[in-house]
């Protein structure tokens, strides 16, 4: 439990007259700091003239470089910038973290006259504003749930893209993809943060086989752990691989260039959605109910096992039977999809 008592101030009382500046903070992965952005953009378009400031993490931060309504970035791991966060001055405060207590602690230490965040746990004592969560709700819409105690609702449907690439990355991009001469490819990024959400080098590399038939070559992309696998998916002459080598907002344009988007449930799949291009998306641990991509430009492969999901609140358990989830999914299905969402594209 926390002790929040003595900690604290007690809670500020009463919504501002006007909202001038916001802080929104956002630690953890890509994943949550991209499905993030419609509501960062919704409460642009309802108060244009307050200031945003995001106080995000070193691994999380460059997402917000996407987003065209952020005024300033904070990292909670660059030196003094917890600190410039704690001592600012906003009319408002959102902590969107789930569930861990530490983003709770912070966003009641400014002070803020209003602070709201979700109230899963005893956490919902800091905030003046506590909002429910649910496990039901696509993520994107968990979020515009925090926006309710401004007054601001949601677009009735979230509107895609919401993601800008910024100009330099688009240019480093198409000198990285100069090799293709222009020819349609499928990205694919085989990575993610535990082995349970792996698909496994070999099976994307048959994929990327089985694409190359179709006339679609393939870019891989990824972080250095990626760089080996990226070589035996793309290596003699399947495509490139570009894992390692792009920066986030890079890998972001190569995305936006492609014709299709590969990946398991990771943040990268939600930069492809961001972008507003098809995706072919690997489901097993997470909650695909909460996670996956909704529309009929995203396909989503799920075996549907008794076993999964059994992600809550970002933590996976270790599979007693290697994830079979995953494992199950075969190459034609991802295959099929890819041909479709292709033909599909082509109709439109």
């Amino acid at each position: 439990m926390l002790a929040v008592s003595c900690m604290s101030p007690p809670l500020p009382a009463g919504k501002p007259a006007m909202l001038r500046s916001i802080l929104f903070i956002r630690p953890g992965g890509i994943g949550d700091a991209v499905l993030l952005m419609p509501a960062i953009l919704a409460f642009r378009e309802r108060y244009p003239g307050a200031r945003i400031t995001v106080l995000a993490e070193k691994r999380n931060g460059a997402v917000f470089g996407l987003c065209r309504a952020v005024d300033a970035l904070l990292l909670y791991d660059r030196g003094g910038d917890l600190l410039k966060a704690v001592l600012g001055k906003y009319d408002a405060v959102i902590d969107t973290e789930q569930w861990h207590r530490l983003s709770a602690v912070v966003a009641r230490l400014t002070r803020a006259p209003l602070l709201i965040g979700y109230g899963t746990n005893e956490r919902r004592k800091l905030f003046s504003d506590p909002v429910p969560y649910s496990h039901d709700d696509y993520e994107a819409e968990s979020f515009l749930h925090l926006l309710e105690p401004l007054d601001v609702s949601g677009p009735a449907g979230i509107g895609y893209p919401y993601l800008t690439v910024p100009a330099t990355a688009a240019k480093k991009a198409a000198g990285m993809l100069a090799p293709l001469s222009g020819g349609a490819f499928a990205v694919i990024f085989p990575g993610a943060t535990i082995p349970e959400r792996r698909w496994g080098a070999a099976k994307f590399r048959e994929l990327a086989e089985r694409l190359a038939a179709l006339d679609l070559s393939v870019v891989v992309i990824g972080g250095m752990a990626d760089v080996a696998a990226g070589e035996e998916i793309a290596g003699n002459g399947r495509g490139l691989n570009l894992a390692g080598r792009a920066s986030l907002a890079e890998s972001t344009a190569i995305i936006e260039k492609g014709a299709v988007l590969v990946s398991g449930d990771s943040g990268i799949l939600h930069i492809g959605v961001g972008l507003g291009k098809p995706t072919v998306s690997l489901f097993g641990p997470g909650i695909a109910k909460k996670w996956a991509p909704r529309g009929n430009r995203h396909h989503v492969v799920n075996k549907q096992l008794p076993c999964s999901p059994c992600t809550r609140f970002g933590h996976t358990p270790k599979c007693p039977v290697s994830a079979k989830c995953l494992a199950d999914i075969a190459v034609d299905e991802v295959v099929a999809a890819v041909k479709l969402l292709i033909g599909t594209e082509a109709r439109l």
